[in-house]
């Protein structure tokens, strides 16, 4: 098993800035992926971005390419969602999941965090 952590959601204005921290245990993570999506209200889950553990390859929806940066920290085994110019769009509770497949469909998913909520005001 894999437990996931979210943390550093909050209120922001928009344009404003926040990072997303998704701490991992239970296993090591070197074959797996940890990816990030997010839930509007009324809406389906959907992808943000995802990242490679071992070589750290990096994976962007459309609307998080140039603004969102995922990275990760092996030391501490946590993965970072850097999110800038943020818009009220943007408004969701974001979810950190792992799996050893990195796929934009949440149900190949096979862990998950419990969310973390970012709201954005205008």
């Amino acid at each position: 098993q894999v437990q996931l952590v979210e943390s550093g959601g909050g209120l922001v204005q928009a344009g404003g800035s926040l990072r997303l921290s998704c701490a991992a245990s239970g296993r090591t993570m070197d074959t797996y992926g940890v990816g990030w999506f997010r839930q509007a209200p009324g809406k389906e889950r959907e992808f943000v971005a995802a990242i490679r553990w071992r070589i750290s390859s990096t994976y962007y929806s459309d609307s998080a390419k140039g603004r969102f940066a995922i990275s990760r920290d092996i030391a501490k085994n946590t993965v970072y969602l850097q999110m800038n110019n943020l818009k009220p769009e943007d408004t969701a509770v974001y979810y950190c999941a792992a799996a050893r497949r990195i796929t934009t469909v949440q149900e190949e998913w096979d862990f998950w965090g419990k969310g973390t909520q970012v709201t954005v005001s205008s």
